[in-house]
């Protein structure tokens, strides 16, 4: 790995934190409390899409009312929470954002898992210092990630979209690169099938090591 002009907009949830256990639990969690069926992590990778609202419309057939939602959204953190601790960073994640730092790219971090909760999570990890900047949301959940984009690359000044590559494992991460005139690689360990990420029309990786080999190419 050589010097590269890339700036790497990492995500967090199901691409440097392999949280797939958690997630799946806290959404079948959630989905208890109203009286649904839960379903296995196939068919949450093949529906599931942001806002999150419209994935639960998925699964119900209507939205959740204000009501239910906020219902669900509660439940699903407080489990998320409590079954993160058994989580991990994804293989071989540390040594890659090592390795790209110490080859003089750089990198922020960028999610859409509570700012306060996300910031000592990372930290904790210890590969904080990787990054330029951490940054969390900040707002409501269920939202898109596009508008985050835009004020973390405003906050990461001197950072050029156009040499900007976002690697995550959903299509929003996609969304949200093209918003702000970036770049993404998406990756199938996480929250997506590969079937519905190539839809999104970028490149589509099995590990993060080839996220990293293909966002470098991009921005040479």
């Amino acid at each position: 790995m050589g010097k590269s002009a890339a700036h790497i907009v990492w995500d967090w949830n199901g691409t440097l934190f392999h949280d797939n256990d958690a997630i799946i639990g806290a959404t079948n969690a959630a989905f208890v409390e109203l009286g649904l069926e839960p379903i296995t992590l196939e068919r949450y990778r093949s529906l599931y899409c942001v806002p999150v609202p419209k994935f639960y419309e998925r699964l119900m057939g209507r939205l959740p009312t204000d009501a239910e939602w906020e219902v669900m959204d509660d439940v699903f953190h407080r489990y998320y929470a409590e079954h993160r601790v058994r989580c991990a960073l994804t293989d071989g994640a540390a040594e890659l954002l090592a390795r790209w730092r110490s080859a003089g790219g750089s990198q922020s971090l960028l999610s859409m898992y509570v700012h306060e909760e996300l910031v000592p999570l990372v930290r904790g990890f210890g590969i904080e210092p990787h990054f330029l900047r951490v940054d969390g949301r900040t707002g409501p959940s269920g939202g898109s990630k596009a508008e985050h984009m835009v004020r973390h690359l405003r906050e990461l000044a001197g950072i050029d979209p156009q040499r900007t590559v976002v690697i995550g494992d959903a299509a929003d991460d996609a969304v949200a690169a093209l918003h702000v005139g970036a770049r993404a690689v998406l990756y199938t360990g996480g929250s997506h099938g590969r079937a519905s990420l190539e839809e999104v029309g970028v490149p589509v990786v099995d590990t993060l090591e080839e996220a990293v080999e293909m966002a470098e190419g991009m921005a040479a």
